[in-house]
């Protein structure tokens, strides 16, 4: 699925990592976000008309708002997010809240 992403335009941003390593570690460290894995998990497990819903207690990163619009776009799946501030509803590589959270 990361090839999917690549090929259709994402590019990690290792901003989003807080620790001093090197930047190949930080790719993998992104995608050890909860909420990418909590988006993969329901996707595996949902069957596709149904949208998949993943509740956060913390803000999603800019990274993985980034990630799961490409999820969206790749597997043409809604995927609604609530984090501590909104609900993101992302379909067709789109989020509800035009990328200002």
């Amino acid at each position: 699925m990361v090839h999917k992403f690549h090929e259709l335009g994402y590019v990690p941003d290792t901003n989003f990592v807080l620790h001093d390593v090197e930047d190949e570690l930080k790719e993998q460290y992104l995608f050890q976000h909860s909420e990418k894995i909590a988006v993969a998990l329901c996707l595996i497990s949902i069957p596709k008309p149904k949208p998949t819903r993943v509740f956060k207690n913390l803000r999603v990163c800019g990274d993985c708002h980034t990630a799961i619009k490409y999820t969206s776009m790749a597997r043409g799946r809604e995927i609604v997010v609530r984090d501590s501030n909104r609900f993101h509803h992302f379909k067709k590589g789109t989020c509800s809240c035009n990328d200002y959270w």
